[in-house]
């Protein structure tokens, strides 16, 4: 049960997390200064650090389904 309800909250995460990123005309990133271009070229510390946590839950949102799937062959 608990690992249903964490999988229920990395999804609607994740959905969020990857709305945020900017996409080809710019995205909700923008409201939070993912818009700022560096001077070097890159990407501002806001996308990289949005980059990094998106990876992160989508890790353990597929750690979740993983743990689901084995609790699930277990019962039966």
């Amino acid at each position: 049960m608990g690992f249903s309800i964490a999988l229920i909250v990395f999804s609607l995460l994740l959905m969020l997390l990857v709305l945020m990123h900017k996409g080809k005309g710019g995205g909700l990133s923008d409201m939070f200064g993912g818009g700022m271009q560096s001077s070097v070229g890159g990407s501002s510390v806001a996308e990289r650090n949005l980059d990094r946590i998106t990876v992160v839950v989508g890790l353990l949102w597929f750690a979740c389904i993983m743990v689901l799937g084995l609790l699930m062959k277990l019962d039966s």
